[in-house]
């Protein structure tokens, strides 16, 4: 029973961390192209969702060959991993509230002249900037403290080194369609981790 449930685990995370640790890829992807995806239109939809799954694929087949590595195997560590997960998932709802669907996928960014612009500084984007990335963050790192998989420390690793790359490229991208008003933003408000007032 234990190591069937804990194989299931093990498999649960893999597949979960190989789509949070590639999310960063797929923004970075986004921003990085904004103008191609603009002159497409929601058609780009039809071409970035298949690429992200393909994201995923990858990042799940290279850690299925590191899916019996573990850097400690402990059910008492699933105590602090459930914690983040929780926080992942608070992170989430606090991040939806006043933001809207549209521009949790980017539909402002793809189609500009479809959606109004409006830079949202208020709820939990007055103390973190990306708070979905917050919550993403806490999300893997649950998992990868939860089963103690080499893979999902390798699948954090990676997201910390594109999610960094890929907030600059986002926040430049903000810049550009807000101006000063998010640069008063950006150098009031972290990118990361909030501010605990």
């Amino acid at each position: 029973m234990f190591l069937n449930l804990h194989a299931l685990l093990d498999f649960a995370g893999l597949a979960i961390g190989s789509v949070y640790a590639t999310i960063p890829l797929f923004w970075l992807t986004v921003h990085s192209l904004a103008a191609r995806w603009r002159s497409s239109g929601r058609r780009a939809h039809f071409a970035l969702l298949p690429l992200w799954f393909f994201y995923a694929l990858v990042a799940f087949t290279i850690g299925w060959r590191f899916r019996h590595v573990h850097l400690y195997v402990s059910w008492m560590a699933w105590v602090p991993a459930v914690l983040f997960l929780l926080m992942g998932v608070a992170m989430y709802q606090a991040a939806g509230q006043g933001f809207g669907r549209a521009r949790a996928i980017g539909l402002p960014e793809i189609e500009p002249d479809s959606y109004s612009q409006q830079l949202i500084t208020t709820g939990i984007r007055a103390k973190v900037r990306h708070p979905y990335y917050l919550g993403h963050f806490c999300e893997l790192f649950g998992w990868m403290l939860g089963t103690g998989s080499l893979a999902l420390a390798g699948m954090l690793a990676f997201t910390l080194i594109t999610g960094a790359i890929m907030i600059r490229e986002e926040d430049h991208e903000l810049e550009q369609r807000f101006g000063e008003a998010f640069r008063e933003y950006r150098a009031r408000v972290p990118a990361f981790l909030p501010k605990g007032r």
